[in-house]
């Protein structure tokens, strides 16, 4: 049966929009040349008949020029309807195409939108939060820490000037109150010393000269 009246597999896909219009575009360009055939034959009776006089041949060449100026009349109106029915097939193509890609981005957005619940749905935003308090309280208890270990020990936390200024007159009082010590003067003949020290002196250039 199916070698006698063929089977639907053997039927010719049905031409898309795009198919249409490449149709339709050939059919307008072999429109135009024929209408530029007609305007080649209508230039050629207007010069025969600017050449004639008024007779029986110049109306002849008239009749012919007016047949092929209805003929072209009618390939103009074909080619206007050509050129808006290619003009409505793209308009429509490009709305396919727009409505296309419209498509293709809520497709994605669906996508990324189900991945994003699904990465986020992970996080718990109460145990971040308490995860934050947690590191600020580390943060503050390192920070006493430190504070703690640089403490200074036996140092009072406020000095006063005053004080330090009148402690330092009374060591002075002392130190002027016990004398000056025998090391303040390295140079000075201690008192159980009867003589002080000869000096040595370098010997006179003659004696040199002598020895």
């Amino acid at each position: 049966m199916n070698r006698i009246f063929g089977s639907s597999s053997s039927k010719k896909p049905k031409p898309t929009l795009q198919d249409a219009i490449n149709s339709t575009d050939a059919r307008i360009a072999s429109v135009e040349v024929k209408i530029k055939k007609l305007d080649g034959e209508l230039f050629r009776y207007k010069e025969q008949m600017s050449k004639l006089r008024n007779g029986p041949g110049k109306n002849a060449i008239q009749q012919r020029a007016m047949r092929v100026l209805q003929q072209k009349k009618l390939y103009e109106g074909q080619l206007s309807q050509l050129q808006q029915q290619t003009f409505n097939m793209e308009s429509a193509a490009l709305t396919t195409d727009n409505l296309r890609n419209t498509m293709a981005t809520v497709d994605a957005m669906k996508l990324a939108n189900k991945e994003m619940r699904k990465q986020y749905g992970k996080f718990d935003i109460d145990k971040i939060e308490n995860m934050h308090y947690d590191m600020e309280e580390l943060l503050e208890q390192a920070n006493e820490i430190q504070e703690s270990l640089g403490r200074s020990y036996a140092v009072p936390d406020e000095i006063d000037e005053a004080d330090l200024e009148a402690e330092l007159d009374a060591l002075q009082l002392e130190e002027e109150e016990e004398g000056p010590s025998y090391l303040s003067d390295l140079n000075k003949v201690p008192d159980f010393v009867d003589e002080a020290p000869l000096e040595l002196s370098e010997p006179t250039t003659k004696e040199a000269i002598k020895t």
